[in-house]
């Protein structure tokens, strides 16, 4: 059986990549097994899970349900560009001090639903978190850490605005 293949260009994490893959790939599993780039979680494999959301285009989208060549000529961001010069994002150092992750497993795409929503808006209250996480599923934190997390972020961004 001959499948088809595709040629694609896409810039992920700020790197050009140039594969030839077949049709069918979803946009997670050519990040995953192509790219190397396994901070990419795939549970339910139906989009309602949340742990394979990436950016495309500086939008969140369920890289499950997408298919890798859809993404041809787009901007990827996955969990792996969020930290810069090897240094975690405010975001996820946020995680880390307050607990905001257990098995990890959902952090993934929890971290870029949430790098979205604070790129939207740098001051979002404790609904308009929830709300994001709210196409998240998670089974280990209960949530409240990974508002606290956030929280402390926005909390962090106006002192930061206040001291200009």
């Amino acid at each position: 059986m001959n499948l088809k293949t595709n040629n694609i260009s896409l810039t992920i994490n700020d790197e050009p990549h140039h594969h030839s893959i077949e049709s069918r790939v979803n946009l997670a599993d050519f990040l995953r097994h192509e790219c190397n780039l396994t901070g990419t979680h795939v549970g339910c494999e139906h989009g309602v899970c949340g742990a394979c959301t990436v950016l495309v285009n500086s939008k969140p989208v369920r890289s499950c349900l997408m298919l890798a060549v859809q993404a041809n000529g787009s901007n990827v961001k996955t969990v792996e560009g969020l930290a810069m010069d090897g240094k975690l994002s405010a975001l996820q150092e946020s995680f880390w001090a307050e607990h905001g992750l257990q098995c990890g497993f959902c952090t993934s795409g929890i971290l870029i639903s949430l790098t979205d929503l604070l790129q939207r808006n740098s001051n979002p209250n404790e609904a308009e978190i929830r709300d994001v996480l709210s196409g998240h599923l998670c089974r280990c934190t209960g949530y409240q850490n990974i508002v606290h997390a956030c929280l402390k972020v926005v909390s962090d961004i106006n002192g930061q605005q206040l001291k200009q």
